[in-house]
């Protein structure tokens, strides 16, 4: 639909009617797009290549937008939508795959902790803060929520937090770039895969098809 510059959008949050959480929000010339998905400066391509496919192929109106450090892509929504939110909105995570991806998140950081030490592993915590109150996670606001999302297991606990596809999305992204921030290069990605193992088969397999849908198949070679 179209590629924008910063300069060019509003980009706000408006307050989710069910949840009360923050959503974060794109204007351009009168339409209100959501975010979908972002990726890091150097995924230029894959940023494209998911655009096109959401517009070309699957009909969708969606717009790119380009910033020095990211590239996001966000859809049409009209607000009143939001809450009408769930099963026909595609936005809305499953709950076995929001745990899939807090096993990831797990997985890499006591990486970085056994590996790099607890230093390192601080600072990486300080980061993955940063992103999750960059782009509004719920519930990973505060220190106590932060760390039992890096050391409870997702699989134990009762609830996972209301995180939508998006939030997964940037999550994942995030992580990867971190990942290979700390490691130099991208072989803690098979290791974090191994962490999958824990979830029953038929989820497993359902994340990792969600995931082949989408670039993150590739950071994270699911294929």
């Amino acid at each position: 639909m179209f590629i924008l510059k910063r300069q060019d959008v509003e980009i706000t949050g408006v307050q989710h009617p069910k949840t009360g959480q923050q959503v974060p929000v794109l204007k351009y010339q009168g339409q209100t797009f959501r975010l979908i998905s972002v990726f890091n400066a150097n995924q230029a391509e894959e940023a494209r290549t998911f655009w096109r496919d959401l517009t070309d192929n699957r009909g969708k109106a969606c717009v790119l937008l380009e910033e020095p450090d990211r590239y996001s892509v966000w859809g049409k929504v009209r607000i009143e939508q939001l809450s009408d939110e769930g099963s026909g909105s595609g936005m809305a995570a499953a709950p076995s795959f929001t745990q899939a991806s807090l096993l990831l998140l797990q997985a890499v950081y006591f990486d970085v902790e056994d590996l790099l030490g607890n230093r390192q592993a601080s600072a990486f915590e300080k980061e993955i803060a940063q992103v999750f109150q960059q782009w509004n996670f719920p519930q990973a606001t505060s220190a106590d929520e932060i760390g039992n999302l890096l050391e409870r297991d997702p699989l134990e606990s009762s609830q996972v937090p209301p995180w939508q596809e998006h939030h997964l999305n940037t999550l994942l992204q995030e992580l990867h770039r971190l990942g290979k921030e700390y490691f130099g290069n991208p072989t803690f990605v098979e290791r974090a895969i191994d962490a999958l193992q824990d979830l029953p088969e038929t989820d497993r397999e359902q994340f990792i098809n969600w995931m082949n849908q989408s670039p993150l198949g590739k950071l994270w070679a699911t294929a």
